[in-house]
């Protein structure tokens, strides 16, 4: 009974490591990475007006304002546009 528990437990790390390892900064070369353009417009479609976008590592780190004017600091994977934690993109 132990050791079908502790081998599905190992299973079960095992397939959640994709998961774990989604939401950071890309590695892939920058002629892989999605122009800041279509992140711009992305956001402006969401409301956003965008002041300034950074690059950071393998991500974007972009300086906005909501349609209510509050400020927003986002980061944004540079390949996938995927949004990220502030604190995962800064890990990276």
């Amino acid at each position: 009974m132990m050791k079908s528990l502790l081998t599905l437990a190992a299973l079960l790390i095992v397939s959640a490591g994709p998961a774990l390892a989604s939401g950071k900064c890309t590695t892939a070369p920058k002629a892989q990475w999605k122009p800041k353009a279509a992140l711009e417009a992305q956001l402006q479609a969401d409301g956003y007006m965008v002041r300034q976008i950074k690059v950071e590592g393998g991500c974007y780190e972009v300086y906005a304002s909501d349609k209510d004017g509050k400020r927003a600091n986002m980061a944004f994977n540079a390949e996938t546009l995927e949004k990220l934690d502030n604190a995962e993109a800064g890990e990276n």
